[in-house]
């Protein structure tokens, strides 16, 4: 039985919105308290930080794809519970498994260069590289688990999936990747250099096969990761950027690190609000109630006021909830107003540039023949951490 459904009734869309971001919330700062707990493994291992925003961003991007094309084929009629070879749950999410593995050996290798060109020393290439997979894919296959869980009860009872999927993929994301990405480095920084390059061995011959599969032997999973390959490898470097950035200013982020608290909810609410725009945008293009215009139109702005809405509800709150958690676990923080005024002003102008941009990147690919859905939400959420990294530690230089 198929699903049509209908972009209508505002208030309960953004009541649903809101009730996905309010968990990511809260969800997020559980990850952010997990970091802030982990201060000293990042004191002694800055790396971790590089690798943290593109890690995350990594998974948050190729589940928020998945279930982005997911809700479109739902809005359009097209979907059906059916994995098999050709159809279009199980296409995107072999597409989705093999991206994972790929673009994790090409994260690895990046930040490697970034370490090597910056002079963050600590671990080897072939440390970065099965890091990097061995998180990727146990991370991955969990929020590939869990948006397919989603998609398939926002399918059974008739809920919109572009208002409940961004939160819920990037707060999954988040939650998951952490963990995996903190415990994976513990262990594989103490095994032998034999057990090492093993793992290296096993990694490269995955990632090639994954590459041959998605080049030669499955074309629809072509078609999907024709689009999504190229793309997130630039995104990967702007993750890393991100990661860069929070690098750079490791001792403020340490001596404060109710700072670490704060990136998790911080990022990954931008990056939700910014996928449900997203997601608004590409399925009313699709739909053709929204046409692709150098001035918006009222439509795409009331979008744009839901966001901001959002932010004036939620961010204060990452503030509330940081210091709280600083105080249960011990942390030092600069004080609850201040928190307060930190997540609030930075996630303002975050979303000022992430509103203009969503609209720039879903009207052109949709436009040039592109799916939205393949590059809105990659190209915006990746953009976030970026400018998120960069205007939340500006802002924090400024107030503190």
């Amino acid at each position: 039985m198929m699903l049509q459904l209908k972009m209508s009734n505002p208030t309960r869309l953004f009541l649903t919105g809101f009730a996905a971001l309010l968990v990511c919330a809260f969800a997020g700062s559980a990850a952010g308290s997990f970091l802030g707990s982990a201060s000293d493994v990042i004191a002694l291992l800055p790396v971790l930080m590089i690798m943290v925003p593109p890690s995350i961003n990594l998974r948050g991007n190729i589940s928020g794809v998945l279930a982005s094309r997911l809700s479109s084929s739902m809005h359009l009629g097209a979907f059906e519970l059916n994995f098999s070879r050709d159809s279009v749950l199980g296409s995107n999410i072999r597409a989705s498994l093999l991206t994972t593995v790929i673009i994790g050996f090409c994260l690895g290798l990046l930040v490697a260069g970034f370490c090597f060109i910056f002079g963050i020393g600590g671990l080897s290439v072939f440390d970065y590289v099965v890091i990097s997979v061995i998180s990727a894919v146990g991370s991955g296959i969990v929020v590939i688990g869990i948006t397919l869980g989603i998609v398939l009860l926002s399918y059974r009872y008739g809920l919109d999936l572009d208002m409940i999927a961004a939160p819920t993929v990037t707060t999954a994301g988040d939650i998951v990747t952490l963990p995996f990405l903190i415990i994976t480095t513990l262990y594989i920084i103490t095994v032998a250099p034999l057990v090492l390059y093993a793992l290296f061995g096993l990694v490269l011959i995955l990632t090639v096969a994954s590459l041959l599969y998605s080049v030669y032997l499955d074309e629809p999973v072509f078609e999907i990761n024709r689009e999504m390959l190229p793309l997130l490898l630039i995104l990967s470097v702007i993750g890393t950027l991100a990661g860069l950035t929070y690098a750079f200013d490791i001792e403020h982020m340490i001596a404060f690190a109710v700072f670490l608290i704060i990136i998790p909810p911080f990022t990954g609410l931008c990056g939700s609000i910014a996928g449900i725009l997203c997601s608004r945008l590409g399925t009313g293009m699709h739909m053709g109630e929204i046409e692709v215009k150098a001035r918006p139109q009222r439509e795409v702005f009331d979008q744009f006021g839901g966001t901001y809405l959002y932010a004036l509800l939620l961010f204060p709150l990452i503030g509330m909830i940081a210091q709280i958690a600083s105080e249960l676990l011990g942390i030092s923080s600069p004080g609850l107003f201040e928190l307060m005024s930190i997540c609030t002003i930075s996630g303002f102008l975050v979303l000022t540039i992430v509103n203009v941009i969503a609209y720039i990147t879903a009207g052109l690919s949709f436009r040039y023949g592109m799916d939205p859905d393949n590059f809105g939400i990659p190209v915006v959420t990746s953009i976030v951490d970026l400018v998120g990294a960069i205007i939340l530690v500006g802002v924090i230089n400024i107030l503190i």
